[in-house]
């Protein structure tokens, strides 16, 4: 098996609220809406799409009622401390609960992670420290 992610699906509770945090609040793009499922243009990435929770857990064999921390954060890193404020603010204006506000961040970067209505953490980042990061924007 290779360290590569085909596609990254989140099971979401109201795939309504879920489409309108991202499109509306920030700014992703549809590329396929099949009712049960959702996915995103990716610009070359790994595509991210939803899928009803109950039916994602049914899918792959669990319980749709976990809770806590899923030991699961998504990364976005941005090549500018201003845009990880930028991103931070559009995800709080769109209902993101802000977990850690952004500031700096003890290895030396700049950074924050902000919650969405689902739960899903989102941890944003940028460092002056690498020149082959695996930038988002």
């Amino acid at each position: 098996m290779k360290a590569h992610v085909s596609s990254i699906l989140l099971g979401v509770r109201d795939m309504d609220r879920a489409k309108q945090f991202y499109t509306e609040g920030l700014g992703w793009k549809i590329q396929s809406d099949f009712g049960i499922s959702v996915f995103f243009a990716s610009d070359g990435a790994s595509p991210v799409g939803f899928y009803g929770r109950e039916g994602l857990a049914a899918q792959v064999g669990t319980d749709s009622e976990g809770s806590g921390f899923s030991g699961l954060v998504l990364t976005y890193v941005v090549r500018s401390e201003t845009r990880v404020d930028e991103v931070m603010a559009e995800a709080e204006k769109a209902g993101a609960t802000i977990l850690k506000p952004a500031g700096a961040l003890p290895w030396g970067g700049y950074g924050g992670s902000f919650a969405d209505p689902d739960g899903y953490i989102w941890s944003l980042g940028y460092s002056d420290q690498g020149t082959d990061q695996p930038y988002a924007e």
